[in-house]
């Protein structure tokens, strides 16, 4: 059966993102047809007038529901949508021309019914943008498990830039309430279902995050506290991989204390470690000041990450209390 695509868009009172990415979807070259759907999760700042500019372009629909959350927004446009293979996009993304060729390309030499792209940092982003980017995708922060074909046994897509068949949307039930993680945890629960999963290289968005420091710290801490609840829920996923952040940050507080004994070989040990991330920063940047932002950026998320991986890891597991009585800000409630 033929692919058609359906673009699942859900925004939040961000209209204005909307006008960049709408932007990118006319610059897109490709002879493949294509909806568009927008959801919106009931924002008081809605993108309908946007949208109406670009309809005599583009086929669009928009739909406006009450807020329930990314994760059911993306499955309410799915139930929408009209095409048999969805693609799943953050409003905050850019995409390049080849974006849409490239994926028809990959699943016609290699179909599965869920695919992941990475993210990269367009031209026109700020230097906190690129930072924060190179922090989440780097091979020396993250392992590049967001741009890496062999960096993890499975890939497990993000829903910034995440395809997903009709087929395996009706098997799966879509996303679940939590909020982060509720890719991670479709992707688990897909493979439990025997589909499979795959990165798609030149699959590539510019996923131009709206953030502060703050922001960002809230982001990776709200990933830290989800990712104990995933491994309680899908056991055989864990790994002492995830809990690298949380040592990492232990041990730099660890190694300023020893100076203070006139030890400093571990102190030394992680300036190593800074400095070859410094380097890896500005060959790839090419930009001093991005590299020195996105050590800020590195121990920003390491420490955020680790702090809320730790304070998860000690309330599930070893206290067993029930995550959604614990974190309840992490789900959405049942509408």
């Amino acid at each position: 059966m033929p692919l058609q695509f359906s673009f699942i868009i859900p925004v939040y009172n961000r209209p204005e993102e909307i006008v960049e990415l709408l932007q990118s979807f006319k610059a897109m070259e490709t002879d493949l047809d294509y909806e568009i759907v927008i959801v919106e999760d009931g924002s008081k700042k809605t993108s309908e007038a946007t949208v109406n500019q670009f309809k005599g372009d583009l086929s669009i629909s928009y739909f406006y529901k009450e807020n329930t959350g990314p994760g059911d927004s993306r499955n309410y446009g799915m139930q929408k949508a009209q095409g048999n293979y969805f693609i799943i996009l953050d409003s905050d993304v850019i995409l390049p021309e080849n974006y849409l060729s490239e994926v028809d390309k990959s699943l016609k030499r290699d179909y599965v019914d869920c695919f992941g792209g990475p993210d990269g940092a367009h031209k026109s982003f700020t230097a906190l943008q690129k930072a924060i980017n190179f922090a989440m995708t780097s091979f020396i922060t993250t392992g590049g498990i967001r741009g890496n074909r062999n960096a993890v046994d499975k890939f497990q897509p993000r829903s910034f830039n995440m395809g997903l068949s009709k087929e395996a949307f009706l098997a799966s039930g879509g996303f679940g309430r939590i909020h982060p993680g509720e890719d991670p945890d479709l992707s688990i629960r897909l493979w439990g279902l025997g589909f499979q999963t795959k990165l798609i290289p030149s699959a590539v968005v510019f996923h131009k995050r709206r953030i502060s420091w703050k922001k960002f710290y809230e982001q990776v801490h709200k990933f830290g506290l989800v990712r104990p609840i995933l491994n309680k829920w899908h056991p055989s996923t864990k790994k002492l991989t995830y809990w690298f952040p949380t040592l990492f940050g232990s041990g730099l507080i660890l190694a300023i204390l020893l100076l203070f004994f006139n030890f400093g070989f571990l102190f030394w040990l992680y300036m190593v470690y800074f400095l070859v991330a410094f380097i890896v920063a500005l060959v790839s940047t090419k930009s001093i000041v991005v590299a020195i932002v996105g050590l800020l950026a590195i121990l920003v998320q390491f420490f955020g990450y680790g702090y809320g991986f730790l304070k998860s890891t000690i309330a599930i597991h070893w206290l067993n209390k029930m995550p959604e009585e614990r974190f309840p800000k992490l789900f959405f409630k049942s509408k």
